[in-house]
């Protein structure tokens, strides 16, 4: 294997732990929504879209204190509890529900009964005895609260934020978190958890910035105007054998470490086969990564057309519209490039990475104003999976630099469990407090056992 890659291997472990107390977090003082029994929240098309109708599930780890005081499970307890208690207050759409209106609508309700939940629980375990903890395990699942018997993606009058801490017998603790997508995307779950860490450090409120909600900002136009056709919601037939590939078998997950020289070698590879393209490193490894992952799966028949998806954060690209600091809400949209199994395949990869690169920069504000529309007159109901895998991006995070609650910077902050979705890649920052500023990442996905070996060879460039 290139030295630039290295397969990354987990330990296959039971966790044994026991649930101890559950306990709902209310706001700390008066909000909005104790001043009316009807107080509710407008959600945009961008929040209520079928993708983001999901309780995001991420573990954060921290190894043990030096001061045994702050080792002791009531205190790391009352900590977190008091400091959410607090951040509730400006960011108390947090505290409340989900429910449908008109036409399959979201919005955010309150009432006596809510509040954010928080979960102790304890492990005969220790941290070292889960094996690697910067690669992310799907035998770590325990660690992340859900109900007994609980419907796949439900978030209709759940929680809009869970919150597990187990405590490990070295004195070490997780931190497991669902956090509504509804509510915000993956800048705004930094924004809110880099509030409520700072809060529990400093033992006071600290909210900057000011938590904005403004979701009226991406209301529907009146009419609709959808200009362009949103090849990323289309419901496609699946005539590949791609999603049964994957979906039929007991899909692996595998996990690369990417170094940062690697990354550039593949996007001079790109750019060497045309001089003309101006790409990004992500442009190019994805394009990288699509093509391995075809070509690894022998996807037939070699005309059907697929699709590579991938967020675009539109903040940045927002001409008219404008947005208060603090906005926490959904400013993400799907990007698409499409193209046949037979060009996947056989094209150049400078070829390929021009049609990631092209999709990337179609995402406007206007493109993103049509995928508002769009939501409004179409509203899908289901996730998508014909010829698609979808690649999420965690390296834009500040996912440890955030997530310092008072025991330093995480050992690993991120995803456990892909194979649920195996249709989608993350890549994740090499990150956490052994890291050592490496600027690595890591690439997770899923694969059938059979295609393991082809896809690592393909990754590595050989």
């Amino acid at each position: 294997m290139d030295s630039g890659i290295q397969e990354l291997e987990f330990s296959h472990l039971h966790i044994p732990v026991t649930i101890k107390n559950k306990c709902l977090v209310h706001p700390s003082s008066p909000t909005p929504a104790d001043q009316s029994p009807h107080h509710s929240l407008y959600l945009s098309n961008l929040d209520d879209t079928v993708g983001a109708r999901v309780l995001t599930p991420s573990v954060y780890f921290y190894r043990s204190s030096n001061d045994q005081t702050k080792n002791k499970e009531s205190f790391v307890l009352t900590r977190l509890q008091d400091a959410l208690g607090e951040v509730l207050v400006p960011y108390y759409p947090l505290s409340g529900r989900l429910r449908e209106v008109e036409n399959g609508k979201l919005e955010v309700f309150f009432g006596a009964e809510q509040g954010a939940l928080m979960v102790s629980a304890s492990s005969s375990m220790a941290l070292d005895d889960l094996g690697d903890l910067t690669v992310p395990n799907p035998a770590w699942l325990p660690l992340i609260f859900q109900y007994p018997e609980e419907e796949a993606y439900k978030i209709l009058e759940m929680p809009l934020l869970i919150a597990q801490v187990t405590f490990f017998t070295c004195g070490g603790f997780s931190l497991g978190i669902r956090l509504c997508h509804c509510i915000c995307d993956g800048f705004g779950a930094m924004q809110f958890l880099g509030s409520w860490a700072a809060t529990a450090k400093n033992g006071r409120l600290i909210a900057d910035p000011e938590p904005v909600w403004d979701r009226e900002v991406f209301k529907p136009r009146n009419p609709p105007m959808v200009k362009y056709t949103h090849d990323e919601y289309l419901a496609v037939e699946e005539r590949s054998n791609l999603t049964n590939s994957l979906w039929a078998t007991k899909p692996l997950q595998k996990c690369y470490r990417i170094n940062k020289e690697f990354q550039c070698r593949v996007k001079s590879i790109a750019q060497g086969q045309d001089s003309s393209l101006v790409c990004s490193s992500f442009d190019a490894m994805a394009a990288h990564i699509w093509k391995s992952w075809v070509k690894a799966l022998d996807v037939k028949p070699l005309e059907y057309n697929l699709r590579l998806t991938f967020s675009v954060n539109v903040r940045t690209r927002l001409e008219t519209l404008k947005l208060r600091k603090g906005f926490y809400g959904n400013v993400v949209c799907l990007a698409c490039a499409t193209s046949s199994v037979n060009n996947v395949m056989n094209d150049s990869l400078s070829k390929t990475t021009r049609l990631v690169q092209e999709a990337r920069v179609r995402v406007t504000e206007d493109y993103l104003r049509s995928m508002v529309d769009y939501m409004e007159v179409k509203r899908p109901k289901r996730l998508e999976f014909g010829g698609k895998l979808m690649i999420t991006q965690w390296t834009r995070f500040e996912m440890y630099e955030t997530a310092d609650f008072g025991w330093g910077k995480p050992v690993y902050a991120g995803p456990i469990d892909l194979r649920p979705t195996p249709q989608v890649c993350v890549l994740l920052p090499q990150g956490g407090v052994e890291s050592g500023g490496d600027q690595s990442m890591v690439v997770c996905l899923c694969l059938p056992p059979a295609a393991v070996h082809n896809f690592t060879r393909l990754l590595s460039l050989k």
